[in-house]
């Protein structure tokens, strides 16, 4: 009798056939996974949820009929500081942690309502309440080791990326774009300053805001992130990530009408958290041209190339 295959969304299977072998494995050993989780947490696992690039996420209901969700990172992931964030937070800003299985790269956590991107929401009312989330969300208490190290400064490591990405794909952006990035990375390095550092989402965009539901402490707003990175950078990285997106409000236009539309995005987030637009806006390009190029490295192109062309209008 053949085993029920899990449904994983596209995405995230894509990303998964790009790991080689290591993926593959994981592929096959997903339902295998799923099935022992459910004995070890007392879940029973109902239907996948939408969304996602990194992980199996799927409904789940607990013991005492409470709805969950379980998420099973794909390998390579860096589970550890994710799990480091959401106890450290303890549901403030940020999704509540039931319990975690950290060799296999499994998570039990609080079932929540639809992403801010789902709801219609006008670009600035969400970048209002991402500005609101994120001055929560910052507030979660450094680790206890060490400053970070310079050498695994973002900047940097997003500049060497978008150098090697855009050499090995076939440069699929101008060198303009490139260079533009490179500028910016090289800028933000120098300017890298471990005491104005603090635990950032690392991606938070709408699609990682999700509706509290029903409304609970810890949730000023009515949304809390789920997916941080949890690592220590200047807060205006977060915000860059925020103005990264936005792809469809800009694509098409022309150039000056992209520019100050996008602009305007920045003094917004500035406005709002006291960080300095210029910092903002060049986080903001270096993450559209390094996000752009390591979507297009996995194959999903039709996610990844909005990207590229919005950064060609902003260059």
């Amino acid at each position: 009798m053949t085993e029920p295959t899990l449904e994983v969304q596209p995405l995230v299977r894509q990303k998964a056939h790009s790991l080689g072998a290591l993926g593959e494995r994981w592929l096959a050993e997903l339902p295998d996974l799923v099935r022992d989780l459910e004995r070890r947490w007392s879940v029973v696992v109902g239907s996948p949820l939408a969304g996602g690039t990194s992980s199996y996420v799927a409904r789940a209901t607990d013991r005492d009929g409470r709805d969950v969700v379980l998420k099973v990172a794909l390998p390579g992931a860096d589970v550890t500081r994710q799990v480091r964030t959401l106890r450290r937070a303890e549901g403030r800003g940020y999704v509540r942690l039931l319990a975690d299985d950290l060799e296999r790269h499994a998570m039990l956590q609080e079932a929540l309502g639809p992403s801010m991107d789902r709801l219609g929401l006008a670009p600035r009312q969400q970048l209002e309440t991402l500005c609101a989330m994120l001055r929560s969300a910052w507030r979660v208490p450094r680790p206890p080791e060490p400053a970070v190290d310079p050498a695994q400064e973002k900047a940097g490591a997003l500049g060497a990326m978008v150098g090697r990405l855009w050499e090995s794909l076939g440069r699929p952006c101008s060198e303009r774009v490139v260079a533009q990035a490179l500028t910016f990375a090289e800028r933000r390095a120098a300017a890298f300053d471990p005491g104005r550092c603090v635990v950032v989402h690392g991606d938070p965009h709408p699609g990682n805001a999700l509706r509290a539901a029903p409304p609970r402490a810890g949730a000023g707003e009515g949304f809390v992130f789920v997916d941080p990175d949890g690592f220590l950078a200047d807060p205006a990285y977060d915000l860059g990530v925020v103005l990264r997106d936005w792809c469809a409000e800009l694509r098409g236009r022309d150039r000056a009408s992209a520019d100050a539309s996008a602009r305007s995005y920045c003094a917004l987030l500035a406005d709002r958290t006291g960080s300095d637009g210029k910092a903002i806006w060049e986080w903001g390009f270096l993450e559209r041209v390094s996000t752009g190029l390591f979507v297009l490295g996995f194959g999903a192109e039709e996610l990844g190339r909005p990207f590229l062309d919005t950064a060609e209008l902003l260059a």
